[in-house]
This record gives C-alpha cells, sequence and structure tokens, in this order.
C-alpha cells in the first residue's frame, strides 16, 4: 500500500470516527478522572433501569424523571455547547479537551430541573393547574434544559420546533383569523408541560423509560460482545460468491444488526466497514457500494421484532398490544428487505458482476461455531416476545440477563484458547458488561431527549392545537387523500433532516397521524390508524439518507470515498422501493395484515407484494431480464399497482369487492408477458449479432 494510500485511509478512518462520536454523544477527551464520572453515571443509570425492570416498585412519573435526570446528566457532560466552532472569546463552549466548570453546571441544573416533580410532587399534586412561583421557575427551566440538551444532542431542529409551537401557543390569539388559537396561560403552559404526565414526562418518556432503553443496552452489549461481526461474517458466508456477493450481504448483514440497532449511522459503519471496501472490489462504483450500504442500513428499523424505538410507542398510541405493530410491520419490512436483495441483484447484472472466489469468504461451519452463542439471546428475545407473550420490558430484561451469562461464557473459552486465568475472564466479562452499560447510556441520550422534547409539542398539540392543524391541512389539501398523503410524506422528510427517527416519528404521528385518519373518514375513504402512524413511521426512517442532510449517506460515502450528496440520491432511489410501501399499506390494509388472520392469505398477500415491489424496483431500476425499453416501464407499473392493490382496479372492471384477490391474475399476467418478451429479446440478440 503505498503512502498515499495510508494517508487516505487514515483521513477515511477520522472522518468515520468523527460521525461516530458525534452519533454516540461522544466527542470529549477525558481524563481518568472525567472517564469515571462518565463511567458511574452509565453504568449507574443501566442498574437502575435493570431495577426498575425486575425489583424496584417506584411511581411511573418519579422513574421517568429520573430517567431523564441521567440523560442530561450524561449530555452536559459529554458535549460541549458548540460542536465544531471554535469561540476565541469564550473557548470553554467549544471546549473538547476535558469538562469545563460551566457544564458541571449546566449538568446539574439540568439534574434538578428533571428532578424536581419527583422532589416535590406532594405539593405539586395538591396544587395541580394553579402552580405557585417555584412551580415555574423550575417548570420554565426543565423546558429550557431540555431543549439545550437535545440541541447539544442531535441538532437545533426539534428545540425550534418546540419554541415554535410554544410561541403559537401564548400568541395563539393575537394572530390572523386563519391561523388563531386560543392560546396558553403560563400557569396552563407549565402545568401542561413540565408537572404533568401530558408533556415532557408523557407517553413518549414512559416508553423510553420503561421499554426502549433495554433494548438499547440489549443492542450495545451484543455490539460490545461481537455479535455485529458474527453477522456480517454469516451473510457473507452465505451469499458473498453469488452475483453481487458482497451487496447482498450487506442487505442481510444490516437487516441482521437491525434487529438490536436504532441507529442507522451506527449499522451503517458496524457493517459498512466490511461491505463496502468488499463492494468496490468485485466492480461496484463507489457512489453504488456506499448507496446499497445506506439502502440497508437505515431499514433496519423496519425489521421486527424491535424495530429500533418507534416501534413501542407506536404500539401506546395506537392502544394496541407491541406484538400487533409487529404484525402489522412485518409483511412490509420483509418485502422491503427482499426488494432491497432483487435490487442488488439488477444493479449486478447491469454491471456485469460476479461474486467473491470462495477462499476469501469465511466458513459458515466455523463461523457459526465460534459464534452461535450469539444467536441463542435473540432466539430467545424473539420467544418472549412472539411465543410466550411476555411484556417488551420483561422480554428485554431477561434476555440481558442470559446475554450476561453469553458474555461471561465467551470469556471463558478463552481460559481454554488464549489460557488465560479464569480471574481474568471473570474481570474481562465484568469489564465488557460495565463498557455496554456506558454503550447502551451514551445510545440512549437522543431516544431520552428526543422523546421529552417531542413531549412538549404532544403536550401543546393536546391543547386544542391539534385541531387547528386537521383544519389547516384539510384546507390545504382540499379533501384529496392523495395530496394529503403526499403532504405528510413530503414533511416528514424534511423534518427527518434535523431529527432522528425517534423523534420525527413522535412530532409527525402526533400532528398528521390523527389528521389522516380523520380527513380520510370525512370523505369517506377508511385507512386504519396504524396504517397512518406506520407511514409516518416509514417516511421518518427514510428521511435518514435524504438528501442534502442524511447522516447514514455522509457516514457511507466516507467509507466508500465517494461525494455524499450522490451517495444520498443514489441511495434515496432504492430506497423509492421502501417509500413506495406506506401509500400501498394506506390504500390496502391487507399489507400490514388488518383483519387477516388466515395464513394462506396472508401468504398469498406476501408473495403477492413481493412481486409488485420486484415490478416497481424493475421500472426504476430500467432493468428486468435485460434493460427495459421504454414502452415496458408503464407495464411494469401497472403490474406493481395491481399486485400491491388489487382493488384498486375494481371499479374500472365494474367488479364487487370480493372480487378483489382475483385481480392477482391480471397482475402476474402481465409479469409472465413481460418475461416472455425479455426472455425473447435476450435469444434474439446473438442472432442478430450475426
Amino acid at each position: 500500500m503505498s503512502e498515499k494510500d495510508v494517508l487516505l485511509s487514515e483521513e477515511k478512518k477520522k472522518k468515520v470516527e468523527e460521525l461516530i462520536r458525534e452519533d454516540t454523544g461522544d466527542v470529549r477527551i477525558l481524563n481518568k478522572y472525567e472517564r469515571a464520572i462518565i463511567m458511574v453515571i452509565g453504568v449507574g443509570w443501566a442498574i437502575f433501569q435493570l431495577l426498575i425492570a425486575s425489583v424496584l416498585t417506584i411511581d411511573s412519573t418519579f422513574s421517568r424523571s429520573i430517567h431523564l435526570a441521567f440523560a442530561m446528566a450524561m449530555i452536559f457532560l459529554s458535549v460541549p455547547f458548540f460542536k465544531k466552532k471554535k469561540i476565541k472569546f469564550l473557548p470553554f463552549l467549544s471546549q473538547r479537551e476535558g469538562i469545563p466548570w460551566i457544564d458541571y453546571i449546566l449538568a446539574a441544573l439540568g439534574v434538578v430541573s428533571a428532578l424536581y416533580i419527583t422532589i416535590a410532587w406532594n405539593g405539586i399534586s395538591m396544587r395541580m393547574g394553579a402552580p405557585n412561583l417555584t412551580d415555574k421557575i423550575f417548570g420554565f427551566l426543565l423546558v429550557v434544559m431540555v431543549f439545550e440538551a437535545t440541541r447539544r444532542a442531535i441538532g437545533p431542529a426539534l428545540p425550534m420546533v418546540g419554541i415554535l409551537f410554544s410561541f403559537y401557543a401564548f400568541f395563539g390569539p393575537y394572530l390572523p383569523d386563519i391561523l388563531a388559537y386560543k392560546g396558553v396561560t403560563i400557569d396552563k403552559y407549565v402545568s401542561q408541560i413540565s408537572l404533568s404526565t401530558e408533556g415532557i414526562f408523557g407517553i413518549p418518556l414512559r416508553v423510553s423509560t420503561n421499554i426502549v432503553y433495554l433494548f438499547v443496552l440489549l443492542g450495545a452489549m451484543l455490539e460490545k460482545a461481537g455479535a455485529g461481526k458474527f453477522f456480517i461474517d454469516l451473510a457473507f458466508a452465505g451469499l458473498g460468491r453469488y452475483k453481487g456477493g458482497p451487496a447482498k450481504s450487506a442487505v442481510v448483514a444490516s437487516g441482521l444488526t437491525g434487529l438490536v440497532s436504532g441507529s442507522s449511522v451506527a449499522n451503517v459503519v458496524t457493517t459498512g466497514t466490511f461491505t463496502i471496501p468488499l463492494m468496490k472490489k468485485t466492480g461496484y462504483p463507489p457512489t453504488k457500494a456506499g448507496a446499497t450500504e445506506v439502502a440497508a442500513s437505515i431499514n433496519g428499523q423496519l425489521m421486527p421484532p424491535i424495530m429500533g424505538a418507534a416501534a413501542f410507542i407506536i404500539a401506546e398510541y395506537v392502544n394496541v398490544p407491541y406484538i400487533a405493530v409487529v404484525k402489522a410491520a412485518f409483511i412490509p419490512a420483509l418485502v422491503a428487505y427482499i426488494t432491497l436483495f432483487y435490487v442488488s441483484h439488477l444493479e449486478a447484472s447491469k454491471l456485469g458482476l460476479r461474486g467473491l472466489p470462495k477462499e476469501e469468504l469465511p466458513n459458515a461451519r466455523e463461523v457459526l461455531k465460534n459464534g452461535f452463542h450469539y444467536l441463542i439471546p435473540i432466539t430467545w428475545l424473539v420467544i418472549e416476545l412472539v411465543v410466550l407473550r411476555h411484556s417488551p420490558a420483561m422480554s428485554a430484561f431477561r434476555t440481558i440477563i442470559i446475554l450476561i451469562f453469553v458474555i461471561l461464557y465467551q470469556e471463558f473459552v478463552k481460559v481454554k484458547k488464549e489460557g488465560i486465568t479464569v480471574l481474568q475472564a471473570i474481570k474481562n466479562s465484568v469489564r465488557l458488561t460495565a463498557e455496554a452499560f456506558v454503550s447502551g447510556s451514551r445510545n440512549m441520550v437522543i431516544v431520552a431527549l428526543a422523546c421529552a422534547s417531542a413531549g412538549v409539542v404532544v403536550g401543546l398539540v393536546a391543547t386544542g392545537i391539534g385541531s387547528m392543524i386537521t383544519e389547516f391541512v384539510d384546507t390545504l389539501s382540499h379533501g384529496n387523500i392523495y395530496l394529503l398523503l403526499i403532504i405528510t410524506a413530503m414533511a416528514s422528510l424534511l423534518l427527518g433532516m434535523g431529527l432522528p427517527t425517534t423523534a420525527n416519528y413522535i412530532v409527525m404521528a402526533s400532528l398528521t397521524a390523527p389528521v389522516i385518519v380523520t380527513i380520510a373518514h370525512n370523505y369517506g375513504f377508511f385507512v386504519p390508524l396504524m396504517a397512518a402512524h406506520l407511514f409516518c413511521f416509514y417516511f421518518g426512517i427514510i428521511a435518514d439518507d435524504t438528501p442534502p442532510v442524511g447522516l447514514a449517506a455522509y457516514a457511507a460515502a466516507a467509507l466508500a470515498d465517494a461525494d455524499p450528496i450522490p451517495t444520498a440520491v443514489q441511495g434515496f432511489i432504492y430506497d423509492m422501493r421502501t417509500a413506495i410501501l406506506p401509500f400501498m399499506f394506506v390504500f390496502n390494509p391487507d399489507l400490514i395484515l388488518y383483519h387477516i388472520t388466515s395464513w394462506p392469505k396472508i401468504i398469498m398477500i406476501f408473495v403477492m407484494a413481493i412481486i409488485g415491489s420486484f415490478a416497481f424496483a424493475s421500472a426504476l431500476q430500467g432493468w428486468f431480464l435485460t434493460k427495459n425499453k421504454w414502452y415496458e416501464i408503464p407495464f411494469f407499473l401497472f403490474a406493481s399497482w395491481v399486485l400491491f392493490n388489487p382493488a384498486g382496479i375494481l371499479h374500472w372492471l365494474h367488479l364487487p369487492n370480493d372480487m378483489k384477490y382475483y385481480m392477482y391474475f391480471i397482475g402476474l399476467a402481465v409479469m409472465g408477458l413481460l418475461y416472455i418478451e425479455q426472455k425473447m429479446r435476450i435469444k434474439s440478440k446473438p442472432a442478430m449479432a450475426t
């Protein structure tokens, strides 16, 4: 390797490390005493969460305030006021070497403001709705500290949305008629947002406290134990030798990693470090290699049974068991991933690529032999959630306990293999577990603060702003369901450029999910509430690679030595096969198995949806068996529409609704004719050449 290549790889490594540090909030260089403080906070937070999930009984409001206090302490001590700018006259605001005194003060203020509702609960409950001066001071302090902590964690977008809604709440009565709103008083604002479970301490933070932390911790522990590398090796062992093998392996590895990862950037870095160089090695252009990894990684949050943090909040908002969310999301998630697998095959066909030689791939038997123990906690989690039907919190807690023993087993294996002592193996397992606890706490900060800040918006919507939004969107869309969905999708994509998926979903679901259902009902169109919430969720995820901001695309571009914007654009094109799904399950709730329980019918819907998605991908990629002719594109799109939504053409044919499943034959016939036509065209090419 030349000196130039070494310098490039070092520069790439620094870019990726910087993105990881920003994504996890670990941006400061700390001395051993400061690291010890962060370690104590991170481990203490993890132990607290494990206790309330098992033996510690505590009021839900108190547990939320303690949860938020830990997040406040972690973020103020880990992230400076300015992450990148160097302020000459106030250098401590951007200080990365050590923790300045101002951030110790802000951390203390954040902790006290978060804990005030717990400390003063008896008095607050006695004067509910009529806060005294102390309540108001600490109430406003909490809002300010939450917004500042969130700004440090995920940027200014969400705090700006919260501030905008707060201004609207106070100045609504003075706005023009079309925007006028009755407004709130200071007492009402503080009581609603800071001193009750309607605002900051509302449903999002409750789910963050009771459920999400445990799953984030579980993911961090699996990653620390080495499960990420195991998933990647397993995917390459199974698929690496086939056409476009590295890309197909990236899709599968990212899907497996997405089972436990709630971060698109983390998913890109975990799998992309291995998959992107191998894709480039087999002939993928850097932009397409990075884009394939981005498209695979952001969809990790679609994969049941975990689906990131938002899935648990969906269950709360829709008021259904979590397993109902998994059931609804199962077919769309699998269709999205299988279609991306198909897209990677089309790209390999267009580029004329082959797989990797067998000798360059890991041995599947060895991979399973050395890493089978990683499958134990994941299998147990699925059994807990799907078979035993235990609560998500209890399922995650028990899986974490199993994983602690898996880590211990893994270290004991080294006693024979590497000759370490039993005492050293125990010490290593304790160290790994403690590091995983801190890593899980760092990863959780973003989710906790996003939920707290989004709670401000949710709390204000509940004061009457929600009805105003319904009227405004109804006027804007003119009652057109198609236009309404496009407006919602565009708003989710724009908002998602500055927000993590969970925060984006909470804000958009609070503002638009009920609007979609209500307006559709007013115009005689039925949309299940679950479909509306999943619609917001999907577009919040797709926003992670929407140019020009998508952080996941920046991470992949750094690994691929590609330009971030073309990488993001290409990734977004790949993600169009995911973007079509939310529209389809709004128009055809069968795709989310709404009132569908028959297994033959479920299998039929699943298979037809896959073929329909393949048809859409072929139209988009310009390739099926060979390069498409321009006149074939409308037929692919028509087949896709029929296979996704068979009832969509019934009114054209003047047929009753109970005939809708027969329409699948039309879609399949069109795809069959396209297959025959392209097959004949391929056979005729050699004859034409001679």
